[in-house]
């Protein structure tokens, strides 16, 4: 009987877990990876900036701050990076959607890390967003943003896709 007991447990156990979602998650290590990869693009094109890399839940895995860069920048990535990740888009469509009335104007105070400026984009392995990156301190979100993706380019070949 105890060994009839201990296989009904051990098969009701595994079929727990054969259940539960199955999701990929994003390293710390390739977070520090992105924030490297899109702070070395934006110093070599001049910009002196923060990147901040954050997983699915907005919860901040990697930073990195040129030390030139001006202080307000190390908030503005993670607001960006916060954004992507929480919105799973980049923070500059966002910001369009929201301008040509595509989105409610009611997201500007939804979330007090919410920031609607270019520059912040989803990481996405397989379609499935594992985080967001987001930069902050080049002349313009366009240019923080290519930043970003040259980030996330550089840990293609783990996403997925």
């Amino acid at each position: 009987m105890t060994k009839f007991l201990i296989l009904i447990s051990f098969c009701l156990s595994n079929l727990l877990f054969a259940v539960l979602p199955q999701m990929p998650i994003l390293t710390g290590e390739l977070a520090v990876k992105i924030a490297n990869e899109a702070m070395k693009q934006c110093k070599n094109d001049g910009y002196n900036v923060s990147v901040t890399v954050v997983d699915n839940k907005g919860v901040i895995l990697a930073v990195a701050r040129n030390e030139e860069s001006g202080p307000h920048t190390v908030q503005a990535s993670f607001r960006k990076a916060f954004t992507a990740a929480s919105m799973k888009n980049s923070t500059a469509n966002i910001a369009q959607n929201i301008a040509e009335g595509k989105a409610p104007e009611g997201l500007i105070n939804l979330n007090d890390n919410f920031v609607f400026l270019g520059g912040g984009l989803p990481i996405k392995f397989d379609d499935i967003v594992v985080g967001g990156v987001g930069v902050g301190g080049a002349p313009g979100g366009h240019l923080d943003e290519k930043c970003a993706q040259v980030g996330i380019d550089s840990i293609q070949m783990f996403l997925g896709e």
